[in-house]
């Protein structure tokens, strides 16, 4: 069934509209709270979030919700998603919420929920906290209202879990890393981690101030990430969003790398140590052909889903995979955590770059992608593609592409836009696909 407020990743919208208000926002915390009391025992939600200013409200909103119906709360204060995750399981938490719009504009946030296993909820449990949004949430008597208060030591919490997570017989000694967290929720925490571990830190995007997160820098910006380890000398850079679940790498050359080709180094790292689950990793459509065959010639498989960190997430579950992730930065890596987390991806890599005492330039670089185009064709209504004369069109280019490349035609669950991907041998054979194609939604929307 359709859901009304929840999408592919909590619920999210621009602040002070729609379902991002602080009365939602207390109807959501009353909801959730009630779908949890379950047993006798006292019940306790943690919740984080991350630099916007709007997270205040939303937090207290959601506070005066949670404790309304007998729920105990326990506020962070700005830390990555996946902290929040950790912080549910490790407290023994019935209900985790990160206040976070991930790598959106600041005027933007959300709620992200997570089950005391640590994992982002079902369709079925976002469902029914849906229904109780829209019902009356009985409230807990007067002498039972919930208590809140704040933890000073989550963040060291973190910190020394995400340590926990590096090999120990190594240290980040000599290595000069520039680290951008966006203005976002790691900007205390990811600096700490890694000059504890011994890394020359030349950290930028640390300077929050409510409005500037995601602006111009982190993952989705890295720019000024590679201007800066070019001009520092630095021997690599490491980009994360505004809620940390994301990850991009800059070279010591200020080449940008990619989700592809960090999962694809740590997957062949792991199969090297006899780590690997699965015998690959799980992707979605979205990333390049040049990782399958590089896979392949591995030995090793790729599996993909639909695009959404939560699917790729389903399938590791289903499937007995240990690495996954997305272009994007999304890397999920379950041995450590239940969610993508960009610091412990980092680290990760970070090891695979010491241990070969070689440029990250030679190290991250583990295949040539094929070229890849994406165009977006936006339209007033209908269904494009139950139109007949584009799924002609589509199955000609298919027919087209047979063994050297590949079509990713979808409708965005966001807004009215198709997305038409196509990659391949050659470049100008997947421009001129895509063009075709977009043209043919075009006539038809």
């Amino acid at each position: 069934m359709a859901r009304k407020y929840f999408g592919t990743d909590g619920i999210r919208g621009a602040t002070n509209t729609g379902a991002m208000t602080a009365a939602m926002a207390m109807k959501v915390g009353m909801a959730a709270g009630a779908y949890f009391l379950r047993g006798s025992h006292k019940h306790r939600v943690v919740i984080g979030k991350d630099t916007r200013l709007s997270g205040y409200m939303l937090e207290s909103a959601l506070v005066a919700g949670f404790t309304a119906v007998g729920m105990d709360v326990v506020m962070t204060g700005p830390l990555p998603t996946p902290a929040i995750a950790m912080l549910t399981q490790s407290m023994r938490a019935d209900i985790g919420v990160m206040i976070s719009a991930s790598h959106n504009p600041y005027a933007d946030n959300g709620i992200k929920l997570f089950g005391p296993d640590g994992y982002k909820l079902s369709d079925e449990a976002e469902e029914a906290i849906e229904a109780l949004i829209d019902s009356d949430v009985p409230l807990a008597p007067s002498d039972h209202i919930g208590r809140a208060r704040r933890v000073d030591d989550a963040a060291g919490r973190y910190i020394h879990f995400a340590k926990s997570t590096f090999p120990e017989n190594l240290r980040l000694d000599g290595m000069r890393v520039v680290i951008d967290c966006a203005n976002g929720a790691a900007y205390k925490v990811a600096p700490a981690a890694l000059w504890e571990l011994g890394a020359d830190i030349i950290p930028i995007g640390v300077t929050p101030n409510g409005a500037n997160i995601n602006d111009g820098v982190g993952s989705t910006a890295p720019d000024a990430l590679a201007e800066t380890v070019v001009a520092a000398g630095a021997d690599i850079g490491i980009a994360l969003d505004g809620d940390a679940d994301r990850l991009i790498v800059v070279d010591e050359r200020g080449r940008v790398v990619d989700g592809d080709q960090l999962m694809a180094t740590i997957a062949a790292a792991w199969a090297r140590r006899g780590k690997l689950a699965g015998g690959g990793l799980v992707a979605t459509v979205m990333s390049n052909l040049g990782l399958e065959r590089h896979l392949s010639a591995q030995g090793l498989g790729l599996v993909r889903t639909k695009v959404g960190d939560r699917y790729v997430l389903e399938a590791m579950r289903s499937r007995g995979f240990n690495v996954g992730g997305e272009q994007s930065g999304h890397i999920i890596l379950s041995d450590y955590g239940t969610t993508g987390d960009g610091l412990v991806a980092a680290l990760q890599i970070l090891a695979e770059v010491k241990r070969a005492g070689a440029p990250a330039s030679e190290v991250l670089h583990r295949f040539d992608p094929l070229p890849q185009l994406l165009k977006n064709v936006r339209f007033a209504g209908g269904k494009p593609l139950d139109n007949d004369a584009v799924k002609a069109t589509i199955a000609e280019a298919e027919a087209e592409l047979l063994g050297r490349g590949r079509l990713v035609i979808r409708a965005s669950g966001t807004e009215p836009v198709i997305r038409v991907m196509a990659e391949g041998d050659d470049a100008a054979q997947v421009e001129r696909l895509v063009d075709r194609i977009c043209d043919a939604v075009r006539a038809a929307a």
